[in-house]
């Protein structure tokens, strides 16, 4: 018996799978497994049988049996030669049909299949033949679903994912064609056989890799084909082996995409930079081929030589100006003007302009070049000093503000600083927003002029003659009674205004006859009080004030006045026998 797993996937063919299931549905029907005879045929067998006759679409075949077989002749496809009498065949026993009893047919008909035959004797030998990994090679027959059919003398299944490396748009061109095929599985079972032609394609790729691994050395030159373009570089074949081209070994000039230079099957010459056997990766290179424009940068570009260039980009630190192709410097944003303030580069230069730059520096390890554009027009604080003489009068506009003091603009990027110190010979100032604002013009006096160091102090106070040399001590005088008003509290005592700017201390210990703790609990900001003033120190700028003396007699003051010249002599005397430790209690200042 012939198993019937081995006819149901003969060829994978859906129309002779129908002949064959119809063909052993109705042996089994029937109950027709085996007919007695002579030669006891079994329904489907193979036998041997002569061809007894020929007629216009059926061939007669005797198989030793009482009634002969017939076998349609459509089986002889074209090309085979046709059947003639006393040819012997092996045949498949399809089907014997019952005798009808009429005197012609007393034994019933045998049906017979030359074509099922000879496939399943193909399929036996090619059973015992055939291993898995055995390479084969056949004609690609046709399309089924999933894949192509494969005559290797037996049809056999090539998957479409296993036709080539990357499978083909439509793989039905493979049609007609001979291709070699790995077998990979083989299902005994089922009688079915996979195939593959891309393990084979793999395999001699990677020989050929291997091969080339061997052959490669870092400096030789190579011819590949572009294969692959990604935003970093492109991948060459170079036979067998793929190596990366990067951006920045393509061109020694700059290039925004790799597509500039190199496009898909194009065939370019490269130069192997680098090889990792472990990993089998190779660095190749465009931009060697050819000399460096670096190789003799000090020359052409000698440091202080001033030179053109087109800028190619502007960043936020500076802009990059190309010298040549391969050859660009940068100009740091600090190298771009000497008096503007500038807080981006493209506010003095676009991609495009050709500009003058002298060279500052080169390292032509790193491939740099430091460039200036401020370099080629003069430096206005070269002769800053000539321009703005000390004690000169000059106007500018204040710029900024800050905590010590005022920055005026005297001209586009010179700028001098005024302190809060040089505001006012009087009015003790926190906060330079309390005498200027940002943008308004005012007139001050040169006092230095440092070059070097790029600075230039001011003074807005000395424009007027200063009032403690001469006004001041003639105006307040110690024992005088004055008004004035309160300014500021705080816990030392109490600031008096006397007139515009000029402020006398109010002690504590001055605030009244008896202690005081806190002195908001005597006055307030903006009380109007009366005050005697106690002293005039045009040293230190200061005025002392009292307002528990206003009503004091003049033995009172007398005293006190006694009083306090002795304090002083027994804190001179302590101060002397203590060295230069000084005094273990010192008398308050007038600021305290």
């Amino acid at each position: 018996m012939v198993n019937r797993n081995l006819i149901r996937n003969l060829d994978n063919d859906q129309d002779f799978m129908a002949e064959i299931e119809a063909a052993l549905s109705t042996a089994e029907d029937t109950g027709l497994a085996t007919i007695e005879s002579e030669a006891d045929v079994n329904v489907n067998s193979i036998v041997e049988g002569r061809v007894i006759r020929v007629d216009d679409d059926r061939v007669l075949v005797d198989v030793g049996f009482k009634s002969e077989g017939i076998i349609p002749l459509y089986e002889w496809e074209e090309g085979d030669e046709p059947p003639k009498e006393g040819d012997v065949l092996k045949v498949l026993v399809e089907e014997v049909e019952d005798a009808t009893g009429l005197a012609d047919d007393p034994y019933g008909m045998i049906s017979l299949s030359k074509r099922k035959a000879e496939k399943i004797i193909a399929w036996e030998e090619m059973m015992t033949n055939v291993q898995e990994g055995q390479v084969v090679t056949g004609t690609c027959t046709r399309k089924i679903k999933g894949g192509l059919l494969v005559d290797i003398g037996v049809n056999v299944f090539l998957p479409a994912s296993q036709v080539d490396i990357r499978r083909p748009h439509d793989i039905g061109d493979y049609i007609g064609r001979t291709v070699q095929c790995e077998v990979l599985k083989i299902d005994e079972a089922r009688r079915n056989i996979v195939v593959s032609r891309r393990s084979l394609i793999e395999k001699q790729r990677q020989e050929d890799r291997e091969q080339l691994l061997r052959d490669l050395e870092v400096g030789q030159k190579r011819t590949g084909v572009v294969k692959n373009i990604a935003e970093f570089g492109a991948f060459v074949d170079l036979g067998g082996i793929d190596g990366l081209l990067h951006i920045t070994d393509m061109s020694h000039g700059r290039i925004g995409h790799p597509s500039e230079m190199v496009e898909i099957d194009q065939e370019i010459e490269v130069v192997i930079l680098n090889i990792d056997y472990e990993k089998e990766k190779i660095a190749l290179g465009m931009k060697q081929l050819t000399p460096s424009p670096w190789d003799d940068v000090e020359t052409k570009y000698e440091v202080n030589s001033t030179v053109k260039g087109k800028v190619v980009n502007v960043m936020t630190y500076g802009a990059f100006v190309k010298l040549e192709e391969g050859i660009e410097g940068l100009v740091h944003i600090s190298e771009m003007s000497w008096t503007k303030r500038i807080s981006h580069p493209n506010e003095l230069v676009q991609i495009g302009d050709e500009i003058e730059v002298v060279v500052l520096g080169i390292d032509k390890d790193k491939q740099e070049i430091s460039l200036g554009m401020k370099q080629t027009q003069k430096n206005p604080w070269d002769d800053v000093a000539d321009r703005y003489p000390v004690e000169s009068m000059v106007k500018g506009r204040v710029r900024n503000l800050t905590n010590y003091g005022a920055f005026i603009e005297l001209e586009e990027g010179i700028d001098g600083l005024l302190h809060v110190s040089d505001m006012s010979w009087t009015r003790k100032i926190s906060h330079p927003n309390e005498m200027l604002e940002k943008g308004q013009e005012v007139e001050c006096r040169v006092l230095s002029v440092d070059q070097d160091r790029r600075r230039i102090a001011l003074g807005l106070k000395q424009l007027e003659n200063d009032p403690w040399a001469t006004d001041i001590p003639n105006k307040y005088q110690a024992g005088e009674l004055v008004k004035g008003k309160v300014t500021k509290i705080t816990n030392f005592g109490v600031f008096v205004g006397l007139e515009d700017g000029l402020e006398g201390l109010l002690h504590i210990s001055e605030l009244a006859d008896h202690k005081v703790d806190n002195p908001e609990e005597i006055v307030k900001v903006g009380d109007e009080i009366e005050v005697k003033i106690l002293r005039v120190d045009t040293e230190d700028r200061k005025i002392g004030l009292s307002r528990k003396r206003v009503e004091w007699a003049e033995e009172q003051e007398q005293a006190a006045a006694e009083e306090e010249a002795t304090q002083a002599a027994s804190q001179e005397e302590l101060k002397g026998g203590l060295g230069e430790s000084g005094p273990l209690i010192k008398p308050p200042t007038v600021e305290e």
